[in-house]
């Protein structure tokens, strides 16, 4: 690389740059808030999660992985709980969901957020009860709206008008009354990537607040007296960091609230707060912890009841990325390392986009470190990338690794529990990874590798 373009990069990155290499065996640090709380370098210098090595692992198991802590998976799923104490914890089941996790989620009593007959298939076939389950989704089917209904799904988050109507004829049919929640859009622009906000106005989700179509659908539930409205939802977007966001949107939804009881003498017992929390992708991301976000946002309901005269309600969030995100890191190997004239150094895996599509679709930032081996080598800058043919398929945009990286060495990208294996494909015909869960020196598969025999099962021609 050029001297001036390195600067200028060095600037970009900030404090992922060379501020804190100051040594090269600063490459072999494992900086804790990106990985999971097992993770460590073994006296050989390889990582080890959950007392095993990713050697091990790897021989196992086979690259590309993802690597699960349960151990840190279940320790973020009690300190939710215990920092929401009192309020109903929803795992956003489409960050990733598989029925090991479906299992995690229950034993450690929280709830559980699906989207679609899918997500709600494997919740049932792992045994949530499905009194713990909400089920969101801009389109959900006839067919997914009345299986939600039969067997007693505990909150279904009405979207639009049409659902509304699906729904009230479904539950005449059944005779029963399922209890809903409104998801209202209250015009806050979360300061996070297009793609992932979803409280803006121009969006396909909820009601919006603004123009009185929230307060229109609130009416036509309560006239119609088919179905049991026990609150608001409220989703701001992903990847979020600055609670101001939240705050706003409590305040615009409580004040729907108070319009709905002036208007009709009713007051909703429930409010759901969303998810969306952010979680540590590299050292400039600063998440608040659990308690810290708790406290932000009683105040923030707290404070708005008073104004409004409301009782407080009971609190819902619903925290996916948070709880699943950091407790994964993948595992890949390197196939080549490739200098392009001195301009960028590209390390290609044996994964790539298939199996992480973030950065390709929306830029996302991610880490990398060489996993099998620690090194005295000084840090290069590189480019990590997958093995499709696309030029976008990109796993880290620029890494600091260790300068005589090279073929055969195991790489680990942390943080990519959330939306890497759930948004995962098969794109050039590539299986997907398996999952394996790590807990006190012992690991086991939870969603298996694909095969070629998986790939070609389904073509029929």
């Amino acid at each position: 690389m050029r001297a001036h373009e390195a600067g200028a990069l060095h600037g970009e990155l900030g404090s992922r740059g060379p501020a804190w290499l100051r040594t090269p065996e600063d490459v072999n640090v494992i900086l804790p808030q990106l990985w999971p709380t097992s993770v460590a370098r073994a006296a050989d210098g390889a990582l080890a999660i959950g007392d095993v090595s990713v050697r091990d692992l790897a021989e196992e198991f086979g690259t590309p992985a993802y690597l699960l802590d349960e151990n840190d998976m279940r320790a973020r799923c009690r300190d939710f709980l215990a920092a929401f104490a009192g309020c109903d914890v929803y795992y956003a089941g489409k960050a990733f969901l598989c029925r090991a996790v479906v299992r995690i989620i229950a034993e450690e009593g929280l709830h559980l957020d699906v989207c679609t007959g899918g997500e709600l298939a494997t919740a049932l076939s792992a045994g949530m009860p499905p009194e713990r389950i909400g089920f969101h989704g801009n389109n959900k089917s006839v067919s997914e709206l009345t299986r939600a209904v039969e067997v007693g799904v505990g909150r279904i988050i009405v979207d639009s008008v049409h659902e509304i109507d699906r729904l009230s004829e479904i539950a005449r049919r059944l005779n029963t009354k399922p209890a809903v929640l409104l998801r209202v859009t209250v015009g806050v622009e979360a300061h996070t990537h297009e793609f992932i906000a979803t409280a803006h106005e121009d969006q396909k989700f909820g009601f919006s607040l603004a123009g009185g179509a929230a307060f229109d659908a609130a009416t036509k539930i309560l006239h119609e007296d088919v179905l049991d409205l026990r609150g608001l939802h409220s989703h701001i977007g992903s990847q979020i960091f600055d609670t101001s966001g939240f705050e706003v949107s409590a305040r615009r939804v409580l004040g729907l609230q108070a319009q709905i009881r002036d208007a009709h003498g009713v007051e909703l017992p429930e409010l759901d707060l969303g998810g969306g929390f952010g979680i540590a992708y590299t050292t400039q991301d600063d998440p608040a912890a659990p308690a810290e976000l708790a406290k932000r946002l009683d105040k923030i309901v707290a404070d708005e009841c008073e104004v409004l005269r409301l009782a407080l309600p009971h609190i819902s969030i619903e925290p996916g990325r948070a709880i699943v995100g950091p407790a994964v890191f993948t595992l890949y190997e390197v196939g080549t390392v490739k200098d392009v004239d001195g301009i960028r150094t590209y390390v290609s895996v044996d994964g790539g986009m298939s199996d992480n599509i973030r950065a390709a679709l929306y830029g996302a930032t991610y880490s990398a470190t060489v996993a099998s081996r620690a090194s005295s080598a000084p840090p290069l800058l590189a480019r990590v990338v997958g093995k499709h043919c696309e030029s976008g398929d990109v796993v880290v945009k620029d890494e600091f690794l260790p300068a005589d990286v090279q073929p055969g060495d195991l790489l680990a990208v942390p943080g990519t529990g959330a939306y890497c294996r759930s948004m995962a494909s098969n794109y050039n015909h590539v299986p997907r990874p398996p999952v394996v869960a790590v807990r006190d020196g012992r690991a086991r598969v939870i969603v298996r590798r694909e095969t070629e025999d998986d790939l070609l099962a389904l073509d029929v021609g």
